[in-house]
């Protein structure tokens, strides 16, 4: 659902924001991806072609609460 990411090198819970492409919108990991991705955040979009549109990016994440 909106708002959901994956990521292996945050906790479950954790919250974070991706100002540049989304303002404010925070984000909570949710899910983890392949060990080879351990460096990567996979962010939930609601169709596969929205999702293609957004394609790969190198943006700066912000860690706003990195739960336990």
């Amino acid at each position: 659902r909106d708002g959901i990411v994956a990521a292996n090198f945050l906790p479950f819970g954790a919250k974070i924001k991706i100002p540049e492409v989304f303002g404010k919108k925070v984000f909570v990991v949710k899910d983890r991806m392949h060990s080879r991705h351990a460096d990567k955040v996979d962010i939930w979009f609601e169709s596969k072609t929205l999702a293609k549109q957004f394609g790969r990016q190198k943006l700066q994440v912000q860690v706003i609460d990195e739960a336990i």
